[in-house]
């Protein structure tokens, strides 16, 4: 069994490591991209794109004229964003420049009008450290006046609550890496102490079962109110909270939470 520390490492890591079926997996899911694209194109550029990944928002982005930096932890990610530069026109790809590395750390040495983190990236953030070294990291990259947007899922007790031994399945499918057709299966375990949801997916090769393989995925499950704090006392002001990427409000039945937010003004000291 993994020591706590090694399964958090390997629940921000290993759920990005098969690029091709990263891609496979989340083909249909569109509505984040074309709000991103749309929200860069009305604040303008350069945009700063923490967990850019293998492109997915980053590259309409690019395609509209913005430049755009991309951070992320994931070489493999990073390597499948650089194919798909190579296929860019040459006007696409200058605009674009790829950092690998931890969004806690990496300093950059320049302001940003949009700085942007999709897709629950956010929740690779397990601790309260984490979160204060990341947020600190964005205010320092962020431009006089400019706007750090992200999106959460938000937590729904009935997935909080799932039997950790029950297998949830879909049919089998062909794996885009692999190239064998897999029976797939997911395991669900939340811990309510440090608020993380750790899912397990099994794939196994339905010819060969015995050619079976595991990959781990690590969420910090952050309540709206918890989060606000948290935003609040970061030195952050929210200029909105949505529901969803369409500008509906965030509500009970609301499955994802699109935060708006600008560097709050610094504290006056008081005179006494």
């Amino acid at each position: 069994m993994r020591a706590p520390a090694a399964l958090l490492d390997a629940g921000r890591r290993e759920h990005f490591a098969d690029a091709g079926y990263y891609a496979h997996a989340y083909r249909d899911r569109t509505e984040d991209v074309a709000f991103y694209e749309k929200l860069a194109a009305e604040l303008g550029g350069p945009v700063l794109e923490y967990g850019t990944g293998d492109g997915r928002v980053a590259l309409p982005i690019l395609r509209g004229g913005q430049s755009l930096t991309g951070v992320d932890l994931s070489a493999p990610m990073l390597a499948a964003f650089r194919e798909a530069l190579a296929r860019e026109a040459p006007e696409v790809r200058k605009r674009a420049k790829l950092v690998e590395g931890d969004m806690c750390e990496v300093a950059l040495r320049r302001r940003f009008p949009l700085v942007i983190c999709p897709f629950n990236a956010f929740l690779h953030l397990y601790d309260r450290a984490s979160v204060e070294a990341f947020l600190g990291r964005v205010r320092a990259h962020l431009a006089p006046g400019g706007r750090f947007v992200f999106d959460a899922s938000v937590p729904a007790p009935e997935d909080l609550a799932r039997d950790p031994g029950r297998a949830y399945r879909v049919p089998p499918f062909r794996h885009p890496t692999a190239g064998c057709v897999v029976k797939y299966e997911e395991y669900f375990a939340y811990d309510h102490v440090s608020q993380v949801l750790h899912v397990s997916s099994v794939f196994t090769d339905r010819d060969r079962p015995k050619r079976r393989w595991h990959v781990h995925l690590a969420q910090r499950m952050y309540f709206p109110q918890e989060l606000e704090a948290l935003l609040h006392y970061n030195g952050f002001r929210v200029l909105a909270i949505e529901g969803d990427f369409a500008g509906g409000p965030l509500t009970g039945a609301s499955d994802t939470m699109v935060w708006h937010l600008e560097a709050a003004a610094p504290k006056r000291k008081g005179h006494g």
